[in-house]
């Protein structure tokens, strides 16, 4: 198959973020009371990373969600010492979280071949357990895949996050002029001409106070933790949820959206971040344009024109402004190529950090 100058998103179907399993690690061996052996120890259940592994393969392939590690041998006449049960590996995909079911973290797992250990096995029969076996750790473990794709389309309902998704696509997401359409994240990948990919999710609109939980605002979050960047949309009209809810400018859009992640998690607001101002097919959608633009690079002088409980302890700096139209097709090339440029440079930088630091641990082993 040859692929045109144009890069194409594949679109992936709906898909599983969290999963509960039941782990068991195995039961120790008997002793051998009259010799003196001791039994194997129990195996373990491991989860380790895997690349093309995922949540909903997992749920497919193991129904009942059970993972028991095998028991350790007997201690016996031929063998006074007894094996260790077979260990029990899970793979699972990278960027998962693991937690206990009283909402512990076990650990995370971000890279392939990465391993964590949640059930532990039962010692063997020995002289200080009267030579009985003890049984493996039981629990129920909490799966919660939070890093899902390069970048995280963020917008508050109707901003034409799924229009934008079925312009640069083939894919059709549901679309209707009610604000709620995307209530599951949808994933894909822009497939460039020199066959480099990059995944994208079109994650559920937030809402006001989404940082407090209210609507999916958690569960949407998570999910903008782990992109690599977000792509914030918004409607060059302004937004505004219901009859019940004030009207909010495109500005004050901006300024909501950066209020929101920065108050689920500080950091969020210091991802790289790219801007697309959709709907430029608007009648007065260049002037509202200009005038957004203007507010945007001098955010201080506009501030006093907004409520203060919407002002952002600070504002981001988008790498670029990109007005699109998902209806007509204006501005979806260079947005592609800003998409890409983007990913490159934050992937340049952590490799010059990374053969820096590199080179000072190199520097300090020498002296």
């Amino acid at each position: 198959m040859v692929w045109g100058s144009r890069a194409l998103l594949r679109k992936y179907g709906n898909f599983i973020d969290d999963l509960r399993i039941y782990v068991k690690g195995g039961t120790g061996g008997m002793g051998h009371p009259r010799l003196g052996g001791e039994g194997g120890r129990g195996g373990d259940v491991w989860l380790v990373a895997k690349e093309k592994t995922t949540l909903k393969r997992i749920k497919g392939r193991f129904p009942q969600k059970r993972f028991v590690a095998g028991a350790g041998a007997n201690s016996s006449v031929s063998a006074l010492k007894g094996e260790k049960g077979t260990d029990c590996e899970v793979d699972v995909p990278l960027g998962i979280s693991v937690t206990s079911c009283d909402g512990k973290q076990i650990g995370e797992l971000n890279k392939a071949g990465e391993r964590i250990l949640v059930a532990r096995g039962g010692i063997g029969g020995c002289l200080v357990t009267n030579f009985l076996p003890l049984k493996g750790q039981i629990q129920i473990v909490h799966l919660d895949l939070k890093l899902i794709a390069d970048v995280g389309l963020v917008g508050f309902p109707n901003a034409g996050k799924s229009s934008l998704l079925s312009r640069v696509s083939h894919a059709k997401p549901q679309i209707a002029d009610y604000p709620f359409t995307t209530l599951k994240p949808e994933l894909g990948k822009i497939m460039y001409p020199d066959y480099k990919q990059v995944s994208v999710a079109d994650l559920p609109g937030l809402i006001e106070g989404a940082h407090a939980n209210k609507g999916m605002g958690h569960k949407f979050l998570k999910h903008v933790e782990r992109t690599k960047q977000l792509l914030f949309v918004v409607d060059i009209s302004g937004f505004r949820l219901s009859s019940k809810t004030r009207f909010r400018t495109a500005f004050e859009t901006v300024l909501l959206l950066t209020q929101e992640l920065e108050l689920y998690k500080e950091d969020l607001r210091t991802k790289p971040a790219l801007l697309a101002v959709n709907k430029m097919d608007l009648p007065n959608a260049q002037d509202s344009l200009n005038e957004l633009m203007k507010q945007l690079q001098n955010p201080q002088d506009s501030l006093h024109l907004v409520e203060k409980e919407l002002i952002p302890q600070s504002t981001i700096d988008f790498k670029d402004i990109i007005p699109v139209s998902a209806h007509t097709g204006e501005g979806i090339e260079e947005l592609k190529t800003c998409i890409r440029k983007s990913l490159d440079e934050e992937a340049e930088k952590e490799n010059e950090e990374y053969q820096k630091e590199k080179l000072h641990i190199l520097q300090t082993s020498e002296v």
